[in-house]
């Protein structure tokens, strides 16, 4: 079975690797255009370039899917199958009818909830404690095809999303080979998706960083883990920005929202009378280091307001 391997990011890689590891026959790779990251603005590959790379797998990077080129690229390749993990384009069409096998997408949710680009923070943000991979044949909406094969996983209650994406890419990667195994077996039972029990999972925005304490403390810990990579949960101390990587749910006492109850410890009062425990963090200027060190550095009395200023 001849397969085109459709991905980008981190999260796709052990996918690719899997399929590799198993002597699929991977005869193509699309992946998006090496964009520029970090500070320096260097221009990088993406994680699946580069793995392709070191296989010697034929690399393809066209900035859409819906031009003649980029068609006669596939049609080139005569994919049986093709297999789209986090490639951040949508397949027009033509694409999606190329391959006898159709195209079989792996997403990071418990379909038909958190359809879209952030299914992983969303189900952190909203406090879920049970999430999953679902395969699934592609259809022309988003992330609306045929449901295959799921695989749930509980969510811990200090897990971050960082943390979970990588449990997700490995249960992602073994849920993809199940589901190829039932296809050459012919044991797949698609079956359609209740679009009434559909949630929408968005591209995160920076404007989600801003804490704010006088929501419940579960509301705040949980922005805070949802938000850990990018673009990280933030407040001010001091005038000063003030991110935070991580939390643990703490007592809280009576108090204004944002106050700090401790100073041995990142405490802070939160709106239901409960606190949050930032034991994570990185100030302005400075870099990220667990809260007790950052508070030998910087005296932070008892009665401080976090996001005051």
């Amino acid at each position: 079975m001849r397969i085109v391997f459709m991905g980008t990011p981190d999260f796709a890689v052990p996918c690719l690797q899997a399929l590799l590891e198993a002597s699929y026959d991977v005869v193509g790779v699309f992946t998006q255009p090496d964009k520029p990251k970090g500070r320096g603005h260097k221009v990088l590959p993406p994680p699946v370039k580069e793995l392709a790379l070191k296989q010697g797998i034929p690399v393809y990077q066209p900035v859409s899917l819906k031009t003649e080129e980029s068609l006669a690229q596939l049609t080139g390749l005569a994919p049986d199958l093709i297999v789209v993990v986090a490639y951040g384009k949508i397949l027009p069409k033509a694409v999606l009818e190329l391959p006898r096998f159709g195209c079989i997408n792996v997403h990071a949710s418990l379909l038909p909830k958190y359809r879209g680009a952030g299914p992983i923070q969303w189900s952190v943000l909203n406090g879920e404690t049970v999430t999953g991979v679902t395969t699934m044949y592609m259809a022309q909406g988003l992330d609306t095809g045929d449901m295959l094969l799921k695989q749930e996983t509980p969510i811990g209650e200090n897990e971050t999303a960082s943390e979970l994406h990588d449990r997700l890419s490995a249960i992602g990667a073994s849920v993809l080979l199940d589901t190829l195994w039932a296809l050459k077996e012919g044991k797949l039972s698609p079956q359609k998706q209740d679009d009434a029990l559909a949630t929408h999972a968005p591209m995160l925005s920076k404007e989600l960083s801003l804490l704010d304490f006088h929501k419940p403390a579960q509301m705040v810990h949980n922005q805070i883990r949802g938000l850990s990579s990018w673009p990280c949960a933030a407040t001010t101390l001091h005038g000063k920005r003030l991110k935070v990587y991580r939390s643990e749910l703490a007592p809280g006492k009576q108090a204004e929202p944002g106050t700090v109850l401790s100073g041995k410890q990142l405490v802070v009062a939160c709106g239901d009378g409960g606190a949050v425990h930032l034991t994570e963090v990185q100030f302005e200027g400075s870099k990220r280091m667990k809260s007790e060190d950052f508070l030998r550095g910087h005296r932070v009395e008892p009665g401080t307001v976090l996001g005051a200023e």
